[in-house]
C-alpha cells in the first residue's frame, strides 16, 4: 500500500471498468477503455469498523479459502466493502500488479501503476499482513494465490523478510533427519 501522489480520475463518464466473470478468482474488474499510469481508477468503499468487530465477522479458518472484503486503513479502522461496498471489492489479487491501493487521509483508492489496455483485468497486489501465525500450509491453501503470472509467490500474504526467510530456512533444516554416516558409507567414522 503505497503513499505517494496521484492523477486524479479523468473526468470521462462512467467507471473505467466493468466486472465480470475471471480466471484468477470469482468476479473481477476489466478496463472499459485505456487507462493511463498514475489515474486514480476508484476509491475502496464500504463500512468503516475496528479490527475487533472485522474480525468478529470474518472467520479466515471456517471455509476452504480466504474471501473477506475488508481492507486495513489505519490500526483502529477496517473497510469491510461487503457492506456499502461498492466495484472496487472486485479488483482481484496478482503478484504482477498493474494497480496498487494507496491509502490517503484513511481513504483507499486503486491506482494504476503501468498503462492498461482495454480488456485487461485491473489487480493490485494484496499484500496481506502477517501475523507470525500463518503455517506454511496456510500459506499457500488458505491465503493461495491464483494469479498464474511468472512472478506469483503462491499467496496473497505479504512477501516474506529476508529474516523470515532464514528463520524459515533454519526451522525446515531442523524437521529434516541429518545424513546418517553409516546409510553413507557403509560403515561409521
Amino acid at each position: 500500500m503505497a503513499r505517494r501522489k496521484v492523477k486524479p480520475a479523468a473526468d470521462r463518464a462512467g467507471q473505467p471498468f466493468v466486472v465480470k466473470n475471471s480466471r484468477i478468482a470469482g468476479r473481477g474488474g476489466f478496463a472499459t477503455r485505456a487507462i493511463e499510469t498514475g489515474e486514480r481508477i476508484i476509491e475502496y468503499l464500504g463500512e468503516r469498523v475496528t479490527h475487533a468487530v472485522a474480525d468478529a465477522r470474518y472467520d479466515d479458518y471456517a471455509s476452504a479459502t480466504h474471501h473477506t472484503f475488508l481492507f486495513a486503513v489505519s490500526r483502529q479502522t477496517v473497510i469491510d466493502a461487503a457492506v456499502d461496498g461498492n466495484d472496487a471489492r472486485f479488483l482481484n489479487h496478482s503478484c504482477d500488479p498493474n494497480c496498487e491501493a494507496v491509502i490517503e487521509r484513511s481513504r483507499v483508492f486503486i491506482v494504476a501503476l503501468k498503462p492498461i489496455a482495454k480488456g485487461e483485468e485491473l489487480v493490485y497486489d494484496y499484500a496481506y499482513t502477517r501475523d507470525g501465525s500463518e503455517t506454511e500450509e496456510e500459506e499457500y491453501t488458505l491465503y493461495g494465490c491464483r494469479c498464474g503470472t511468472k512472478k506469483c509467490r503462491g499467496t496473497i500474504l505479504a512477501p516474506l523478510t529476508p529474516a523470515e526467510l532464514k528463520k524459515r530456512a533454519a526451522a525446515a533444516k531442523k524437521r529434516h533427519h541429518p545424513r546418517h554416516a553409516v546409510a553413507r558409507t557403509g560403515h561409521e567414522g
